[in-house]
C-alpha cells in the first residue's frame, strides 16, 4: 500500500492544517469539523495527519489498544497482566461509514454464548478499534440519528457501552473525532455540531499559480509515491 499523500505538501491550507495539528497536540479540544466542497482536500489532510502521528505503545494482542501502563480496568481482553508483553505500532485512523450499522459501530454481544457459558463474547466494534487513534467521519452531516447518538455518547464519557438483554460490556473509547462535510449536502445535526471544539472552512484557491502547484505535486506524488517529499 502507498503511503498518504504528505499532510505537508497540501497548498493553501494553513487554517485546515493548524486546526488538524491543535487537535492532535491537544485532544481535549474537543474534535475538528472540516466544512467545504469536493475537491478542498479535506480527506487528504486527515488520512496525512494520521501518518504524521507517533506510534502508540499498546498491549500485545489486544484488540482494544490498552496502554501496557495504563490498562483498561474494564477491558473485554482483561484482566491485563503487569508484566503482558507490549509492542509499538501506529496510530489508527478509523472511518465510521455513514450507512454503517449500530453493531458494526458500538460492537455486538453473542448472546447464545454468554448465556449458555456464562462469559460475554464480544466482538468489537469500530468505536473500540479507534481507542487512542482518529475516528474519522466523512459526510458528517449524513450520519443517521442512530449513530449520532451512538458517537456523541462514547465522544463525551470516553467509554462504550454496549447492553442486549441484560448482558453489558464497557471499555474506553477515547479518540481524535475528525469529521468533514459538504454544507451543500446539508446540514449538521445541532447535538453534533456542538460536540467539536473547532470547526474550519476551507475553500478551493482561486490562484492560478495555487491550482498549478496542485496539479504539479500530485502529478509528481502519483509517479513516485514514496519517493515524494
Amino acid at each position: 500500500m502507498s503511503r498518504p499523500y504528505p499532510f505537508s505538501a497540501l497548498v493553501s491550507s494553513d487554517d485546515l492544517q493548524r486546526a488538524l495539528l491543535l487537535n492532535a497536540v491537544s485532544p481535549a479540544i474537543g474534535g475538528v469539523l472540516v466544512r467545504g466542497e469536493k475537491g478542498t482536500a479535506k480527506s487528504t489532510a486527515v488520512r496525512g495527519l494520521a501518518a504524521l502521528l507517533p506510534e502508540v505503545a499498546v498491549i500485545t494482542g489486544c484488540a482494544f489498544s490498552c496502554d501496557p501502563v495504563a490498562p483498561d480496568p474494564d477491558c473485554p481482553a482483561g484482566p491485563h497482566l503487569a508484566d503482558t508483553s507490549a509492542e509499538a505500532r501506529p496510530v489508527r485512523l478509523v472511518e465510521l461509514p455513514v450507512g454503517a450499522s449500530e453493531d458494526r459501530v458500538a460492537g455486538s454481544l453473542d448472546l447464545e454464548r454468554a448465556l449458555t457459558e456464562g462469559r460475554r463474547a464480544f466482538e468489537p466494534g469500530l468505536l473500540a478499534r479507534a481507542h487512542r487513534g482518529v475516528l474519522y467521519v466523512d459526510e458528517v452531516n449524513l450520519l443517521g440519528d442512530h449513530l449520532v447518538d451512538l458517537l456523541l455518547d462514547a465522544a463525551a464519557m470516553g467509554v462504550n457501552h454496549v447492553e442486549r438483554e441484560g448482558v453489558s460490556v464497557r471499555h474506553a473509547a477515547r479518540f481524535q473525532l475528525v469529521g468533514t462535510m459538504n454544507p451543500e449536502e446539508g446540514e449538521l445535526r445541532p447535538q453534533l455540531l456542538d460536540r467539536f471544539g473547532l470547526a474550519v472552512d476551507v475553500r478551493a484557491s482561486r490562484d492560478l499559480a495555487d491550482r498549478a502547484e496542485v496539479v504539479r505535486r500530485r502529478m509528481a506524488y502519483e509517479a513516485d509515491p514514496d519517493g515524494f517529499a
